[in-house]
């Protein structure tokens, strides 16, 4: 337990020594994305909104669902949300291979590569929130003051995210077809959580096993605080304490392996 008690605040005290160097790669990979793309930071919303227009389709002229508010909106809202977590993943999960020379030669903190993915994505992710304003404007949805829990769903987003982005981007260091699967995942994980329907909606076992996954009660929460002037599931709650575990958890363990990193790139 001590020895616990003192990788974490070892870990703390190296992100807070680095922390200018976590600004520059993020600053880094961001000038990278968006140098040469003509659509700039659109391509921040360019998926969502794609996707918003396919399941708005299937699910107000095929299949039908209420949702409280206009579907175009309760969509977006989940696919904004998601996209965050998905594309944060997407882009940790090789943050390591992909700079090989730098882990191998220069010593820093490696967390800061899966962690500048995160707060890359994390740009992107409140450009979208433009795009879901303007949405809530033009459908006449109003925002009221549960919205005030807004910063805390997102921070337990975060913490999940990097959480999750540690891990993978370690055992794709180990095993490189981890990026493969990573598809895979990502894909049943999102039809698993209540991005693009209401999760109220799926009963008896799968219902219950669908509210298992962590990633649920977040993208209700937004769901809640924005669209339905509610307070965040009670379940938001075990979900951040899930969170906040995980990431510590998954931290010790990627301390702990770096010295494995440089002879398996």
């Amino acid at each position: 337990m001590r020895a616990f008690v003192g990788d974490c605040r070892e870990m703390l005290l190296e992100q807070f020594q680095y922390r200018e160097l976590l600004l520059q790669m993020t600053k880094r990979d961001l000038l990278l994305r968006y140098k040469q793309a003509a659509m700039g930071f659109a391509w921040a919303v360019f998926m969502p909104l794609v996707n918003t227009v396919v399941f708005s389709v299937i699910f107000t002229r095929v299949a039908q669902l209420d949702t409280g508010v206009p579907y175009p909106v309760f969509a977006f809202c989940g696919l904004w949300a998601w996209s965050f977590f998905a594309s944060s993943l997407r882009f940790s999960v090789s943050s390591l291979t992909s700079n090989s020379s730098l882990v191998s030669k220069v010593y820093f903190p490696r967390e800061i590569f899966p962690f500048s993915a995160v707060m890359v994505n994390l740009v992107d992710f409140a450009v979208g929130s433009v795009v879901l304003a303007g949405m809530l404007f033009w459908y006449h949805v109003p925002v009221g003051i549960n919205l005030l829990w807004l910063p805390l769903v997102v921070v337990i987003q975060v913490v999940f995210t990097m959480a999750i982005s540690l891990v993978i981007s370690m055992a794709n260091l180990f095993y490189r077809d981890v990026k493969y699967l990573f598809e895979v995942v990502i894909t049943m994980w999102m039809f698993a959580t209540s991005v693009v329907y209401p999760v109220d909606r799926v009963g008896g076992v799968l219902g219950s096993i669908l509210r298992l996954n962590p990633m649920t009660p977040v993208i209700e929460g937004y769901r809640s605080v924005i669209l339905l002037n509610a307070p965040p599931p009670a379940s938001l709650a075990i979900a951040g304490a899930l969170a906040l575990a995980t990431l510590v958890a998954s931290w010790v363990l990627f301390h702990r392996s770096e010295f494995k990193f440089a002879e398996n790139i």
